[in-house]
């Protein structure tokens, strides 16, 4: 429990594949201009949505645009399973924004995970143990079948890896998108 508690502190912040991608929790204003600095991140993913309602996405947004960084809305829940579709527009999306990438979403454990298992996988060629590792408990990723929420980014990946079920067909989606 203390190692999750370090996760949050820090912002859960990693490297994925260096010069590519990275993922954290949501940022702050002054942790984003960080990995700007630090990681020279020209795109951010938000996982949780558009929300200008809400004080963190206003200040995401302006701190990107201050920071001359592309900010692009990917809303998913960590609760749903992520189907063919959305897994071949994400892939799109990656494939496509200017490298390195800052991938995030509240906690930066179960979307990010799903998230960045898909770029090893889909996008960097990786294999799957090594693009599985990004949803693991080394990035806060707790799932419990069928009595955790997050238990729906296990069968997303589990869908991924063996084009079953949600994400049935993931090279043909992804091929109609390409």
């Amino acid at each position: 429990m203390i190692y999750l508690g370090i996760l949050q502190v820090s912002g859960n912040f990693h490297e994925v594949i260096a010069g590519q991608l990275y993922r954290s929790s949501q940022p702050s204003d002054g942790q984003l201009a960080d990995y700007v600095k630090s990681s020279g991140i020209r795109t951010i993913i938000n996982l949780r949505g558009e929300n200008e309602n809400s004080g963190w996405y206003r200040d995401e947004t302006a701190t990107a645009a201050t920071l001359g960084v592309q900010h692009i809305d990917f809303p998913m829940s960590a609760r749903k399973r992520l189907g063919a579709e959305r897994v071949a527009q994400l892939v799109q999306i990656m494939r496509d924004a200017p490298k390195p990438i800052l991938i995030h979403c509240k906690s930066g454990s179960d979307r990010t995970g799903l998230a960045s298992a898909i770029y090893v996988y889909r996008v960097a060629g990786l294999d799957e143990e090594t693009a599985e590792h990004q949803l693991s408990i080394w990035f806060g990723h707790l799932s419990i079948p069928y009595l955790s929420s997050a238990y729906a980014m296990d069968r997303s990946w589990n869908d991924i890896e063996h084009g079953t079920d949600a994400a049935t067909n993931v090279s043909d989606a992804l091929a109609q998108v390409i």
